[in-house]
This record gives C-alpha cells, structure tokens and sequence, in this order.
C-alpha cells in the first residue's frame, strides 16, 4: 500500500521541519523535497525590476519532480527508505510505504494531483512571515525589497487561486501553532488515514 501527503507552504511556514519529524515517527517513509528541483540561477527569469523570479513554476524542473515521485511510488522499497522492524509498528501499518512530498507551490501543478492522499496547506500572516524569512540565509541573497516585491504577493496569488478552486480539497493549517501542536494534529489525521486504507 502507497500513502501520498503532500505539504504546502508560504516561505518559512514549517513545512521541511514539520516533514522531516513526521518521518522518525512514521515507518516506512520517505521525503522528496520541491526545493531540489529549482533551476540553476541563470535560467530563472528576471523581471523588469531585477527580481529573480523563483516563486513560480517556471523556475522548477517540475517534470523531473512528477518523475521522482512516480519513480518512488512504482519501488518505494527500493528507495532506500528505512523500512521498520515489524514489531515496532502497528499491525495495520505494516507494508505501507509513505511518502511526503513538501514544497511551496505544489497545488496548481496539474500532473500532480492525481498523486495525492492527503493535502495541507501551512500559513503565515505577513510580518511573521516576514520576519523569519529575514532571518534564513538564501542563495542567491534576497534582494532588497524581494519580499514584499516578489514573494509575497505570489504567495497571495497562489493561495487565492487555491481558495478560488472548488474542487480543491486541502487541509489548511495555522504555521504560528507550535510546532508540537501542529505535528500532533497532522500525525493523528494520518493515522486515521492510514486506518481507513487498510480496512
């Protein structure tokens, strides 16, 4: 049996932390990450402003991120995933293999909605994602006024387009929780899923 998840998140929202505890507590998971996929920086665009323009599908190998998930899904044995003693997880979650696919603008892909279990969405107000963005080190450097200029307000477009979908069915959770608070909630929500899947 596959479980797919896939994480969501404005800049700074949690998301490669919250994935990478959900994988010590999960068996048999694994984590492809959106950010191993972005273009070399000379084949970003850059608008009129001098912006690199990284917040947009366009400056993703995308194909090549669909490619890996479904690689992994067809062999998630062969991933090189940590495959758990049996007696340490429950029986109803032996030989399921997990896969948490994190990034920042996974839900207007269309080849990869059709990969999916279960969707969440982690959000930030403005200063607050503001403010922890000021405090990571990126390369290339942000330049002055990129965020407000350039990540932000595609974050906006990006959500609102979301919200706008009908069909969207996505789990949308509040990135100022603490971090146990929101690991808590999202654990239990997997192991019902989990539950249903092998009834």
């Amino acid at each position: 049996e596959l479980f797919t998840m896939f994480f969501n998140s404005v800049t700074n929202g949690g998301k490669t932390t919250l994935a990478e505890k959900l994988k010590n507590m999960l068996p048999n998971c694994d984590i492809i990450s959106q950010d191993d996929f972005f273009k070399p920086e000379s084949e970003v665009e850059t608008d009129e402003r001098g912006y690199k323009l990284y917040d947009v599908l366009d400056a993703l190998y995308m194909d090549e991120m669909v490619t890996s998930i479904r690689n992994w899904m067809k062999s998630p044995a062969s991933s090189g995933v940590v495959t758990e003693e049996p007696q340490k997880t429950r029986d109803n979650q032996k030989n399921v293999y997990i896969l948490i696919v994190e990034g920042f603008l996974l839900y207007n892909y269309e080849p990869l909605n059709k990969l999916w279990n279960r969707r969440y969405f982690l959000t930030l107000p403005y200063e607050e994602c503001k403010r922890r963005r000021s405090t990571r080190v990126y390369q290339p450097a942000d330049t002055p006024g990129y965020f407000d200029g350039h990540v932000w307000p595609m974050y906006l477009k990006y959500k609102n387009e979301l919200e706008e979908n009908a069909s969207m069915q996505v789990d949308y959770l509040d990135g100022t929780k603490s971090q146990e608070e929101l690991l808590s909630y999202v654990y239990s929500d997997i192991i019902k899923e989990l539950n249903k899947l092998r009834e």
